[in-house]
């Protein structure tokens, strides 16, 4: 298939900018991001390199169809009109999911039915049967109607981008990998200068940061659903993953994550191995209220418990507030981002950001504090 393919990259809102970066950093064109998500376009070949080489987006989405969905009939006739055997097979499994956002359209079952029903149509009109069984690789179809405007996609991906195959399990609160490596990006930390997380957790900033600083693409060591998909070459798929592995680079790099709880540094041990980065990040049992550094220069990227609940916000203010004091004591030509829920964090960690930018840890709105830019 050699045709110019429209792709839609589902992203956390407030990291779309850094998507696009990556995007065009793989030069893909047209790059244009939305809220919410990065439009692009590409060939056939570009749906593995994203899918292995992009460490933000939530997805690799293609797009097959844009038109008015006013009515039922409307979108009937719509989704009808998309070549879909093209793409899904005799066999293919077709599950439909979506979303409607201030539109006439706003009950999602109802679309999900519609949709089905005219894939449901098109296909066994194609393929000469009255039920298609359905029992062969997941061709997973989303849409989204938006203000009227529906959208038909395929997702190639399946499991989600942030599902690097590193991590089994995590401490508490888990932060994405994908939003990880956002902030990793975000304090343009490229592999020169020292790089330390206090409250590394599970260990997945750091472990971020040395497949970022390694230029390892995070994609690697898991699989996505297109690799099944008949009418993608599987070749693509082997190069792709040998440009990805030709482009790593080789360093040492200062990656430093540091816990007060013992069972996380196990566990960030045990997931920087399944990585493969066990030799470029360490991990040890500290106390971030003695966090120190003498280098000149260096990052500081983390994400302190936030303290959602009454009880927990005062042990979290205690902790911002030892840990700004240790952050005070750094050389002046260090960086330190934290990222944090918490409406009074600047008061109690005792300085104002020279920075602030705002992002969402799942569903928990959060400000991204810059301090040394």
């Amino acid at each position: 298939m050699d045709q110019t393919l429209d792709f839609v990259i589902p992203a956390l809102m407030g990291v779309e900018g850094t998507v696009a970066w990556e995007l065009k950093r793989l030069g893909l064109p047209d790059v244009r991001a939305e809220n919410g998500r990065v439009l692009c376009r590409g060939g056939a070949a570009d749906i593995p390199r994203i899918n292995l080489n992009l460490r933000c987006g939530a997805r690799l989405l293609l797009r097959l169809g844009t038109f008015p969905a006013r009515s039922f009939e409307e979108l009937f006739q719509g989704v009808s009109a998309i070549p879909w055997e093209d793409y899904i097979p005799r066999e293919g499994r077709f599950p439909v999911k979506g979303y409607s956002i201030n539109s006439t359209l706003h009950s999602v079952p109802a679309c999900q039915s519609i949709v089905k029903k005219a894939l449901c149509k098109r296909l066994g009109s194609v393929y000469g049967l009255e039920t298609l069984p359905e029992t062969g690789s997941l061709y997973q179809v989303q849409f989204s109607i938006l203000k009227d405007q529906a959208m038909l996609m395929l997702d190639t991906s399946g499991d989600s981008l942030y599902k690097r195959g590193y991590r089994a399990r995590n401490m508490g609160a888990p932060l994405r990998e994908t939003l990880a490596a956002a902030l990793v990006l975000l304090s343009r930390y490229r592999g020169k200068d020292p790089f330390c997380d206090p409250f590394c957790g599970s260990g997945t900033i750091p472990i971020e940061a040395a497949l970022i600083a390694r230029n390892r693409a995070p994609g690697l060591n898991r699989s996505f659903a297109a690799q099944r998909w008949r009418w993608l070459d599987s070749k693509l798929w082997m190069d792709a993953a040998d440009e990805a592995m030709d482009r790593e680079f080789h360093g040492r790099y200062d990656i430093w994550g540091g816990d007060i709880d013992p069972a996380a540094v196990a566990l960030s041990r045990h997931n920087a191995e399944l990585a493969g980065v066990e030799d470029t990040v360490r991990f040890e049992e500290a106390d971030a209220a003695g966090f120190r550094r003498e280098e000149p220069r260096g990052r500081v990227v983390t994400n302190p418990p936030y303290g959602e609940r009454l009880m927990e916000k005062k042990e979290a203010e205690g902790l911002y507030r030892a840990f700004g004091k240790a952050a005070a004591r750094l050389p002046k030509g260090w960086e330190v981002d934290v990222l944090s829920s918490h409406t009074e964090f600047e008061r109690t960690f005792g300085r104002t950001a020279d920075k602030k930018r705002k992002l969402y840890n799942g569903m928990i709105k959060c400000d991204l504090f810059l301090y040394g830019v």
